[in-house]
């Protein structure tokens, strides 16, 4: 941690010379002393921030007022934690400052013309703090740091004749998704210049980019402002208005603004433009910049908490020494894995010592003069192939998982989340049993049996008869031979249709190719295992080396996990019978998103973040699909979400497009069914359902603090844990007026969660209409803040783009006249792009320190590292320890 302080004094024309200074040191948000003389000095800090730039605050500080002066460097967060700094003066000041105000406007007004210039604006220093973080034209994703020099190499590439045609102007400096924002851009920068071509040369190009590269506010708004004022008479009117939001809405695609742009456009101008002049001024613009609000998350407020936001450094130190470098790795690593880790060499020991002992027992017996270290190598393979036959029907055992996660203390031990995976591991080894046995039986053991003379050979007359086989189809076509070939191919097909490339249809095939794979496929090819267990057992009896029955151990390893891989499957049958369910309301969403409401079965019991399997038997009576359950145990109905991104799905949301009907105008979804209501009910799919399922997310309850973050429908478990909170809020609000009138109910156990994070971040805006209820439900009744909501739209540009501008200052307006989002329909406050991890992670760990916190994430697994490594991370470094939960996905 570096932090430096300076002091500057600033003296006014009627404050005394001889006023003493007054030493200032220590965090920004200490005690600042001054004497009873009127004084004013200048105080900065200078602080390393997370990504080590140095950040430089200045505070102008008065009698008793201190206002932010200048911020070097930071990010947006920084400049709005600055501006929290700030402290107003008293009523006797205000009056002498209003007064000032007043004055200076009042010559501003007398000196201006048509246009108001940029120097005659009046900007408050914190807000022009703020403003420095906006409306920036080139990011570092537009170019990369060479700058001027990649848009020259550009213009050599996409230029005619020597000229840059507007269509490719948005490509040539780096705003490829925005295409008509750059054709109006482009427009813009012509009309301040006089040119009416529709190409430019590269001097003009170079003119062009210094302007919208320029890092001032007055030339970045002026720029804005042109793109504005198209026909270039310094004002703006309602219908030019109209056409910018159009033009941000469509850089973002937010189509639902886009639609409202002339609703949008009107509020502006009522807002803006108070005398009813039919137009607006670029300073007009500038005070609805300044005063949009800032898309950091919701910082606190507490003095000793802003210190440390704004000086905490909270980045690992690299350690010199390689070997405590890698020794402190290590450390780390078996902290977090130690799980997995006892498990798999567990499972490791077990094969290792199968093999060994089989391969140690053949090679004392006379087949080994024979065939040699190939039937040891066959048979040791056999010997774990068999293990894990009976291995891998245990992590699919759902129900036995289930109870023993919530009924037992083994999950302190045993990973149940990783049963999918550790399915997968045992799957792998099934694939390098099978690999050596057969390879070895096939090119080693029979040609060496076939080619063997007739002394060696005596000895093998008890196993495989007195005349020796005569080719190499004798072992094919037998018993042990046929059964054997048949296990690897159906084997090697469920194995190759399990891959995601083939099960996610990454894989570009042909049409009549690309039938055969996808999830119906993998499916269906997986089932294939009832004929490869049938052929296992009868391939384990008919050995040619082993006679009697108490060696042919191969049932005796399948036994127990048969049945109770069995007993789960009757049970699932018997379940699913009496669990049909009656569909309550049926919406389907923008994002190809099905919603299901159906009626709970008597006596269906569970926890937030279970899931649920469904079948739909006019899709196929045999599948069963997971689903995650996103109603709370205390609604009256069981709710999924379903996105249709399958074959399985996409034609389940047909069945139900049929019978829906278009929503009326106070309903969201495109498509509806809400049975019971009115004479002509449609006819239904029928579903059944089994369940519920333990899954990572239900581990919620153990914790005190929650950071929920989902990716688009992978919000759907951790929906299902705000909804729970909500009520468990409502419900301890209903205790506590209880005990005020002198009831008393102490049966129900006290809620654990006292604090939840959601973090949802979706790439469409049509996504947010999935879980709009829940939103405005928490925004209504959640009075004490428990649940803090973050909703990200990535498809719009970051804060302080210029093409998010307006949206930004939109947003605020609308916000603030309604209390609805614009982007979201919800009371929720959406934010732009994708949010800063390290960031929320901070913010977590200062508000809770010396607590333990519960991250869950559902949704892509690319975003699972970084998450894993921030949780890791801030626990070492911070006193706050994250407990990191991945929902297979």
């Amino acid at each position: 941690m570096e932090i430096q302080h300076s002091k500057h004094e600033s003296w006014s024309d009627t404050e005394s010379t001889s006023s003493t200074r007054v030493g200032y040191s220590g965090p920004l948000s200490g005690p600042i002393l001054v004497n009873n003389k009127k004084t004013s000095s200048r105080k900065s800090a200078r602080f390393k921030d997370g990504d080590d730039e140095y950040v430089e605050i200045t505070l102008d500080i008065r009698e008793d007022s201190v206002s932010v002066q200048n911020i070097k460097g930071g990010d947006p967060e920084t400049a709005m934690l600055a501006t929290r700094l700030e402290k107003r003066p008293s009523f006797g000041s205000q009056l002498s400052f209003r007064i000032r105000q007043v004055s200076q406007e009042l010559k501003r007004m007398t000196s201006t013309k048509a246009a108001v210039p940029f120097d005659k604006v009046d900007r408050s220093k914190s807000g022009a703090a703020r403003a420095l973080q906006g409306l920036k034209f080139m990011t570092t994703k537009n170019v990369r740091s060479e700058g001027w020099s990649e848009v020259e190499k550009r213009f050599y590439e996409l230029s005619v004749d020597g000229s840059l045609p507007k269509s490719l102007f948005g490509q040539c400096i780096g705003m490829n998704e925005s295409k008509e924002f750059a054709s109006e851009l482009f427009e813009a920068l012509a009309r301040r210049r006089g040119i009416t071509s529709s190409a430019i040369s590269k001097a003009e190009l170079r003119e062009f980019w210094e302007q919208i590269s320029d890092q001032g506010f007055d030339a970045r708004l002026q720029t804005f402002f042109d793109m504005v004022d198209k026909d270039a008479d310094g004002r703006i009117t309602e219908e030019e208005v109209k056409e910018i939001i159009a033009l941000s809405a469509g850089a973002n695609k937010l189509s639902k603004i886009q639609e409202s742009a002339e609703e949008y456009a009107a509020l502006i101008m009522e807002e803006l433009d108070k005398d009813n002049l039919g137009y607006i001024e670029i300073y007009n613009l500038e005070t609805l910049l300044l005063q949009a609000p800032s898309q950091s998350t919701n910082l606190v407020t507490d003095s000793r908490v802003l210190s440390r936001l704004l000086s905490e450094k909270l980045v690992p130190t690299k350690e010199r020494n390689p070997i405590k470098r890698w020794g402190r790795g290590l450390a780390y690593f078996l902290e977090d894995n130690w799980q997995r880790i006892w498990v798999l060499a567990l499972w490791i020991s077990i094969c290792a010592g199968l093999f060994t002992w089989k391969f140690i027992q053949y090679k004392h017996r006379a087949v080994f003069d024979v065939m040699g270290y190939c039937v040891t190598t066959a048979k040791g393979a056999a010997e774990t192939t068999k293990f894990n036959m009976a291995l891998i029907l245990l992590p699919v055992c759902r129900n036995t998982i289930t109870w023993l996660r919530s009924r037992t203390k083994l999950g302190a031990v045993v990973p149940f989340d990783d049963n999918i995976n550790f399915h997968k591991v045992v799957a792998l080894g099934i694939a390098i049993g099978v690999g050596l046995h057969a390879g070895a039986h096939l090119t080693c053991d029979f040609p060496r049996l076939l080619h063997a003379t007739d002394e060696e050979y005596e000895p093998m007359e008890p196993f495989f008869g007195e005349e020796r086989p005569n080719n190499y189809w004798w072992f094919v076509k037998g018993t042990e031979g046929w059964t054997g070939v048949a296990m690897v191919v159906l084997m090697a097909i469920a194995y190759i249709l399990a891959q995601p490339w083939f099960r996610r249809n990454r894989v570009n095939l042909p049409k009549h190719i690309k039938k055969l794979t996808g999830f119906n496929a993998f499916w269906y090819s997986h089932h294939l295992f009832v004929i490869v267990y049938a052929l296992f057992i009868v391939h384990g009896y008919f050995l040619y080396l082993s006679k009697k029955w108490y060696k042919k151990t191969t049932w005796m390893y399948l036994a127990v996990p048969m049945l109770l891989y069995a007993c789960e499957r009757l049970l699932r049958a018997f379940r699913s019978g009496y669990k049909s369910v009656k569909i309550l309301k049926v919406a389907v969403y923008p994002g190809n998103v099905l919603s299901l409401h159906m009626s709970k079965p008597q006596g269906f019991k569970y926890t937030s973040g279970q899931y649920i399997f469904v079948n739909c038997a006019a899709v196929s009576p045999f599948q069963w699909h997971p689903f995650s359950i996103t109603s709370s145990p205390a609604d009256d109905y069981l709710s999924i979400h379903i996105r249709t991104l399958g074959d399985w799905t996409s034609q389940l949301k047909a069945l139900f497009v049929k019978v829906c009907q278009p929503p009326s105008v106070n309903q969201s979804g495109l498509l509806r069914a809400d049975i019971g209501k009115g004479e002509n009910k449609p006819r239904l799919p029928k579903l059944l359902i089994d369940g519920p399922y333990g899954a990572p997310a239900q581990d919620y309850k153990k914790y005190d603090v929650l950071l929920l973050v989902g990716l688009g429908i992978g919000a759907t478990p951790l929906i299902s844990i705000v909804k729970d909170v909500l009520n468990n809020i409502k419900q301890q609000k209903e205790m506590e007026e209880g005990i005020e009138n002198g009831v008393k109910n102490n049966k129900k156990k006290p809620f654990a969660t006292k604090r939840a994070y959601f973090y949802w971040v979706t790439r469409e805006q049509g996504s947010f209409e999935w879980f709009r209820g829940v939103m405005n439900e928490v925004a209504e009744y959640d009075r004490d803040r428990v649940i803090e909501l973050h909703n990200y739209c990535t498809s719009v540009f970051e804060e302080g783009d210029a093409r998010s501008a307006l949206i930004t200052m939109l947003q605020s307006l609308h916000h603030a006249k309604s209390g609805v989002d614009i982007v979201s329909g919800t009371r929720v406050k959406t934010h732009f792009a994708r949010p800063n991890w390290h960031k929320v992670f901070k913010h977590v760990a200062v508000n809770h320190a010396d607590q333990r916190v519960g991250v869950f994430y559902c949704g892509a697994p690319g975003l699972t590292g970084e998450l894993r490594r921030l949780a890791q991370d801030f626990s070492r470094k911070t006193s706050t320890k994250f407990d990191f939960h991945k929902e297979n996905f």
